[in-house]
């Protein structure tokens, strides 16, 4: 149940992506639940791997600034979904850098809000 609900939030947060930032673009809603199940499956599978690449390349200091290697690797996971579907279209990386950025937000306020209710 935990896992649905996640993905819904990160549905809703590609939504609202594409709702704000004008370089983002999906079709519609079912193509953002779409994009949310590629985007979360790319993130498990390849997410880490990232990651710690990241952090051997850079000596440990990716590691230490987490918070900007995540919204990085984010920012490549977002663009390998876009060449992955033609349900989602983003304008050059610093769109998706943008949109990892506000997914990241919304995600964080959706699953805050969610654990406050439950």
């Amino acid at each position: 149940m935990r896992l649905i609900l996640s993905w819904l939030i990160l549905s809703l947060a590609v939504w609202l992506t594409a709702a704000v930032l004008p370089g983002f673009h999906i079709k519609g809603p079912k193509s953002a639940v779409l994009v949310a199940a590629i985007f979360g499956v790319l993130n498990f599978l390849l997410g880490w791997l990232l990651f710690a690449i990241f952090t051997v390349a850079t000596l440990g200091l990716a590691w230490l600034l987490a918070f900007i290697t995540r919204w990085i690797i984010n920012a490549i996971l977002l663009v390998i979904v876009d060449k992955l579907t033609d349900h989602l279209k983003i304008d050059g990386f610093r769109w998706a850098l943008g949109g990892a950025l506000v997914m990241s937000l919304v995600g964080t306020l959706g699953e805050w809000l969610v654990r406050r209710m439950i």
